[in-house]
C-alpha cells in the first residue's frame, strides 16, 4: 500500500487482533503485513511498548519442542482499545470529508 503506517496505527492495529483472540509476534506481524509494509524489528519494539504500558501480557506455550511467546490483551488494553477506535472513527470521518468535499464552511 502506498500510504505510510503510523506506531499509533500498528498499536491500534496489534490491539485489535490480539483483542479477537492472543497471538505470537509472527502471526501478528503476518496481518498487520496485509496493510502495512513492516519488519519485525518494528513490530517487536511496539509490542514490547505496549506489554510496558500494560496493555497487553505475555504467557509461553510449547509449540513443535520450543516455547512460543503470546500476547494477550489486558483490561487497559481493551480500554486503550476503545479509544483508539472513537479516534480512528473521528480520523476517517474528517479525511472522507476532506476527500469528498463535505467539509463544513466554518471549519476551513
Amino acid at each position: 500500500m502506498y500510504f505510510p503506517t503510523s506506531a499509533t496505527v500498528i498499536e491500534f492495529l496489534i490491539l485489535s487482533i490480539v483483542d479477537r483472540e492472543d497471538s505470537y509476534g509472527y502471526a501478528i506481524s503476518q496481518t498487520i503485513k496485509e496493510v502495512a509494509n513492516i519488519k519485525e524489528s518494528t513490530l517487536y519494539p511496539i509490542l514490547k511498548k505496549l506489554e510496558k504500558a500494560g496493555y497487553l501480557d505475555t504467557y509461553q506455550e510449547a509449540f513443535q519442542g520450543r516455547k512460543r511467546k503470546y500476547y494477550t490483551i489486558t483490561s487497559s488494553g481493551k480500554e486503550q482499545l476503545t479509544f483508539l477506535k472513537n479516534e480512528w472513527q473521528l480520523y476517517t470521518n474528517k479525511i472522507e470529508e476532506i476527500v469528498e468535499g463535505r467539509l463544513e464552511d466554518d471549519e476551513k
